[in-house]
């Protein structure tokens, strides 16, 4: 099944279709629903192999255009895609540390770690938090786990100015787009240094690493050289892979759960966005926006899951749809508050 072939499967659902869904996800016990899903969470391995190859080797030529390239559009042109294509290589090793592609490949791991490294991902603080963000997402403690935090109406009104102030912060349009500084850089790998430095000495090194690099690159081959194949890239990536994780779970119709009403599946499914993406976006980000279906199975590889949509019918009416557009970006950043009464997130202006 193609990723166009998902697409459509969703977006021909009729109103009618849309209330025997849901009552199918009513109906069929969440032990049925996951087996479904493990359908799906089979591997191909020459299929994950040539997507590793064909990635990295288009990385490599948009760099080397970004460096050599005769004319500044050219050089412009060869660093945007080369951003986007760090962003696909993230989902290779987003799904590599899951272990749903190249499982207990040694060449992988070492291909993923350093790439992990490079990208200031590195494995011990992603694997930690990124585990966590799976097994408690839609559950307000413990929310900056992976994710970034969310307090509820009530809560925020027994905070005081300074952690208001910290969290305003936190989830600000201009700490993700320079996400590179503030979300990867410093809150993936500084902090995580700082909090256990014998456990998270991989956070250090990929900063050491990302600093070395832009010292040697700008010493050598001075500040142009250090834009076009650095500073563009990594900012560009970092700031889109900033958004992906906040749009994925604070999104309009999200539902955050009590404890005692939660549930795994639940929460993909009312907790998870699907982002409604182009083909040529679907690829970049390597189907992340298909991440209802990802939360259900973390197994299923990315290149699987437009087929898993389109094959479960609970998920092919995802309760939060969201996009690129610059609408849907503006309503998911107004988002700042869980209110339980209303069964809602809302702003701050909004929370009475």
């Amino acid at each position: 099944m193609s990723e166009a072939a998902g697409v459509y499967s969703f977006e021909a659902v009729s109103s009618s279709d849309e209330q025997i869904l849901r009552g199918a996800v009513a109906a069929r016990p969440d032990k049925e629903i996951m087996k479904a899903s493990n359908e799906y969470a089979q591997e191909d391995r020459a299929r994950s192999w040539f997507h590793v190859v064909t990635t990295l080797g288009a990385l490599g030529a948009s760099l080397a255009l970004a460096a050599v390239g005769e004319h500044w559009m050219t050089r412009g042109a060869g660093s945007v895609v080369a951003g986007l294509l760090i962003v696909r290589t993230f989902i290779l090793y987003h799904d590599f540390k899951h272990g749903s592609i190249l499982r207990d490949s040694r060449l992988a791991r070492v291909i993923m770690d350093a790439f992990g490294i490079l990208c200031l991902t590195p494995h011990t603080v992603w694997t930690q938090t990124h585990n966590y963000h799976h097994a408690h997402t839609a559950k307000l403690v413990g929310s900056h786990v992976g994710s970034y935090m969310m307090v509820s109406t009530q809560m925020w009104e027994e905070v005081g100015p300074l952690e208001r102030k910290l969290y305003g912060a936190k989830r600000h349009p201009l700490t993700i787009l320079f996400g590179y500084y503030t979300v990867f850089m410093y809150g993936m790998c500084l902090s995580a240094f700082q909090r256990n430095p014998r456990k998270n000495l991989d956070s250090l090194a990929a900063v050491v690493v990302q600093i070395g690099l832009g010292v040697g690159i700008g010493y050598a081959w001075g500040f142009e050289m250090l834009m076009y194949t650095l500073l563009v890239p990594q900012m560009l990536s970092h700031a889109l892979g900033a958004y992906l994780f906040y749009a994925q779970h604070n999104f309009p119709d999200a539902h955050i759960q009590p404890r005692e009403e939660w549930t795994f599946v639940r929460a993909a499914l009312e907790s998870s966005s699907y982002m409604k993406l182009g083909p040529v976006m679907n690829y970049f980000t390597g189907n992340i926006g298909y991440h209802h279906v990802h939360h259900l199975n973390y197994r299923i590889p990315f290149y699987r899951l437009p087929e898993a949509m389109a094959g479960i019918p609970e998920l092919q009416n995802p309760r939060g749809v969201t996009s690129l557009a610059p609408s849907d970006i503006a309503a998911c950043f107004e988002l700042k508050l869980w209110d339980a009464n209303r069964g809602k997130l809302v702003g701050y202006d909004e929370r009475r």
